[in-house]
């Protein structure tokens, strides 16, 4: 099992409407959603109120995407990963999918 400082952050959010992104993202933890092509970051909330952590920048606490190359276990493998806007809301842009 992975301890919490072994998560991967979220080094990037590029995603201005998510309520927890103000500076970076303030999220204690994202989880990575979604079908299809689009890794969606289920944590996204489209709020005008900010909220989050004010000193800790985001993990990713939990991956739903199996056909990621990432994915171990439902936990994300990647050194780090980056939100940004999708098709669909907010996404995950370092999803690689399994071939």
């Amino acid at each position: 099992m992975t301890s919490l400082a072994d998560l991967p952050s979220v080094t990037e959010c590029t995603v201005a409407g998510c309520s927890y992104n103000h500076d970076g993202c303030h999220a204690a933890a994202v989880t990575i959603g979604g079908t299809g092509v689009d890794a969606q970051c289920a944590t996204f909330i489209p709020l005008t109120t900010k909220g989050g952590l004010s000193t800790v920048l985001a993990a990713v606490g939990a991956c739903q995407r199996v056909d990621c190359v990432h994915n171990v276990d439902l936990e994300c493998s990647a050194p780090a990963v980056r939100i940004g806007a999708g098709t669909d809301l907010a996404d995950c842009l370092t999803f690689e999918p399994r071939t």
